[in-house]
């Protein structure tokens, strides 16, 4: 089977691939399609913008295609950055101004006040099927200065209280276990190994 995932994002298209590989499903990014259009993420939540993405791509390819929305919601912002997480700091923002912008914004923030949450929506569009939709969450802290070198987005200021380490700290094996994409995923490849229509 073949599965398009529709990101452009390296990083997540890495975790993806090798959850699929163990199943045999052959990942394709949108680069194999180099004529599709970007996705515009207009949705007001993440399951929005997933199904929108998801059922675009797989009109356009006729590949089964997953997509996902994910970011990061904090309590102390009223749930900021939420759905604007990838551009937090502008629409060409990089992952150090978007964490730059989370920190300044959090700044006076105590630290037993800084919770946050990394939420993913996840959906499965296959052709002349109904779209499948996928959740996940993995609640924590925002530091106040990132620590480690893994990961992506804002791995480096998401603290896991259970593991006392950030995102971008743990190994990538932990990371894709835990995380709310882990989370979703594995919901999507126990769907797929169920053969469920």
């Amino acid at each position: 089977m073949e599965l398009l995932v529709a990101t452009r994002n390296g990083g997540k298209l890495k975790e993806i691939r090798r959850l699929f590989d163990e199943l045999g499903i052959a990942v394709k990014g949108p680069d194999v399609f180099p004529d599709l259009p970007e996705v515009e993420e207009d949705g007001a939540t993440f399951a929005e913008n997933a199904v929108k993405k998801a059922e675009t791509v797989c009109r356009l390819t006729g590949l089964p295609t997953l997509a996902d929305d994910s970011g990061l919601e904090t309590a102390a912002l009223d749930g900021a950055p939420g759905v604007y997480s990838a551009r937090y700091a502008g629409p060409e923002a990089t992952d150090a101004d978007n964490n730059r912008k989370l920190l300044a914004a959090l700044a006076k923030v105590p630290d037993k006040e800084r919770q946050g949450a990394f939420c993913c929506a996840m959906a499965l569009a296959r052709p002349g099927e109904e779209t499948r939709i996928f959740h996940g969450k993995i609640e924590g802290l925002i530091l106040d200065a990132p620590r480690g070198e893994g990961g992506f987005g804002y791995d480096p200021l998401f603290l896991v209280r259970e593991y006392g380490k950030t995102m971008a700290e743990l190994p990538l094996e932990v990371k894709n276990r835990i995380s709310h994409r882990g989370q979703a995923l594995r919901q999507v490849v126990e769907f797929l190994k169920s053969g469920e229509e």
